[in-house]
């Protein structure tokens, strides 16, 4: 086969040799100068040892490598349908841009789900529904009994997604959304950057490399008292998360990929610029749960009585109860629980780590809910459910197994123009939300952004209260599981709280 081809490049350059010595025009004077480079191509192909495929198919082979590397953008555009798209169904992506953007979010025709289909899920409604504004619930105080600084916020927030992992523009449109309709920013566990100082509430996180809380000693990341301080009280730090795992990559730590380590950013980390940061796995301020109590409380009086929380992705269930044993033991406990869902993820991991490890956030959620109900910590400590929520209906869901907030990611990456191109690893994020290189950066005008990010949480909270109020409940914190339904075999349909409960 190589020699076939190979023969008809040299043949065609001959032909087109002999048609530009009869006809010597411009055009066919190209016409040789193309087809005698494709032929130096297909030689080279063939020559080296490098590719079997492309040495046993010279120049041909090359058309796989284009294919496969925009398999991506062809199978979005080309091939999935509304419902069928991963991580983040076209359906459901159309939903947030169109809410961002104010455009019409009616849908004609009726449904594309199968309703009869084994996991279709939904509400019951009400003959007597409730005006949707009037309903309460949409905000929540933050706060257990030793804590001195309550906060009350949205029951939607931002989660985690650090400067670093997202670009500054994506940062200051964030804030300033957040800023525009009173919601708060998860810093992510890069620390606090300028571009989060634009006036919104701030979730500041602590992760394992303690960025903004720490500094390397001897190699190690250390937690400094005084370095957290300087950014915990900070008047716009309204609650500190200690995170000890993510959904993408529990049991791992964070990864900063080289592209993405800018002097600017590596400023903040106090890190090296220009090469891999990789966060440590576990915390080196405390290694038992005794210890872990104390360093919250100690973190909490450093903020000066500010909500501390801890966030995680469940994984061994004899660990996690016997940590809530110990809150209880110590009669001392986080003032909010982050519980991140296995499928969750915004940023770079190793895809053993984002398809194998880590429990959904559903089973996640109603593991944890139940812990709090045995111990009798549910009054004290509220609990933050992250996992891929886009509309009124994740919210409800969760809400009703237990959440008492939501905090959503990748969602308002869509709200920024996020086109699920699954570059951000890459720093070639074509819409400059997750990516480092300038030029792409610029391409993510703020002053636009951070309306469609207000937007979008608006919206979405009017969609939740119109969900409510069809069930007939004057408040979403009136949702329990047992008015959300799973279909579970084609005769059969459960509440979650028969489900779960």
């Amino acid at each position: 086969m190589r020699n076939t081809i190979l023969s008809v490049f040299i043949i065609i350059t001959i032909l087109c040799g002999v048609l530009v010595y009869f006809i010597p025009q411009t055009g066919t004077i190209i016409l040789v100068s193309i087809s005698g480079l494709l032929t130096i191509i297909a030689v080279h192909d063939s020559l080296q040892t490098k590719h079997s495929l492309l040495r046993a198919f010279p120049l041909i082979a090359r058309l796989r490598w284009f294919f496969e590397e925009e398999r991506g953008k062809i199978q979005q555009y080309f091939i999935e349908d509304n419902l069928n798209g991963t991580p983040i169904n076209r359906e459901k992506r159309s939903l947030v841009y169109q809410r961002s953007k104010l455009e019409k979010e009616t849908v004609p025709f009726g449904t594309q789900h199968n309703v009869y289909a084994k996991g279709y899920e939904f509400v019951k409604h009400s003959l007597f529904p409730k005006d949707h504004h009037h309903i309460a619930g949409e905000r929540i105080v933050f706060g257990s009994d030793k804590c001195a600084q309550k906060y009350e916020s949205s029951i939607i927030n931002i989660s985690a997604m650090s400067f670093g992992s997202l670009s500054k523009n994506a940062i200051m449109a964030l804030n300033q959304g957040a800023k525009m309709d009173n919601f708060a920013h998860n810093t992510g566990e890069g620390g606090i950057s300028p571009y989060h100082l634009q006036g919104g509430d701030l979730i500041f996180q602590v992760g394992t490399g303690y960025f903004g809380a720490g500094k390397s000693v001897n190699g190690k990341r250390v937690f400094d008292a005084a370095i957290f301080k300087e950014n915990a009280i900070r008047p716009e730090v309204k609650m500190v998360e200690i995170k000890f795992s993510q959904g993408a990559k529990p049991g791992h730590g964070g990864i900063l990929p080289a592209k993405k380590n800018t002097e600017e950013i590596a400023k903040i980390r106090a890190v090296e610029p220009g090469t891999q940061v990789d966060s440590p796995p576990s915390h080196s301020a405390f290694s038992n749960f005794e210890e872990m109590i104390v360093f919250i409380q100690k973190v909490r009086e450093l903020s000066e009585g500010k909500p501390v929380g801890i966030k995680f992705c469940v994984g061994n269930n004899e660990e996690i109860e016997t940590m809530f044993q110990a809150f209880a033991d110590a009669n001392n406990y986080p003032d909010f629980i982050s519980v991140d869902g296995g499928e969750g993820g915004t940023g770079s991991a190793p895809m053993e780590f984002t398809n194998y490890i880590g429990t959904p956030l559903i089973e996640g959620l109603v593991f944890v809910n139940k812990l709090l109900q045995k111990h009798k910590l549910k009054d004290q400590i509220k609990i933050i459910a992250s996992g891929k929520a886009i509309d009124a209906f994740d919210i409800v869901k969760y809400l009703a197994l237990g959440a008492d907030a939501i905090g959503m990611a990748r969602s308002f990456m869509l709200s920024l123009g996020c086109i699920q191109a699954r570059e951000c690893n890459l720093d070639t994020c074509p819409v400059g939300v997750a990516t480092q290189d300038d030029d792409l950066v610029k391409a993510l005008v703020v002053e636009k952004k951070n309306v469609r990010v207000k937007n979008y949480h608006t919206k979405t909270i009017i969609a939740v209260k119109e969900m409510t109020g069809a069930m007939g409940l004057e408040s979403i914190a009136d949702i329990k599981a047992n008015q959300v339904f799973r279909r579970q075999k084609d005769d059969e349909v459960l509440s979650l709280e028969e489900v779960y409960y």
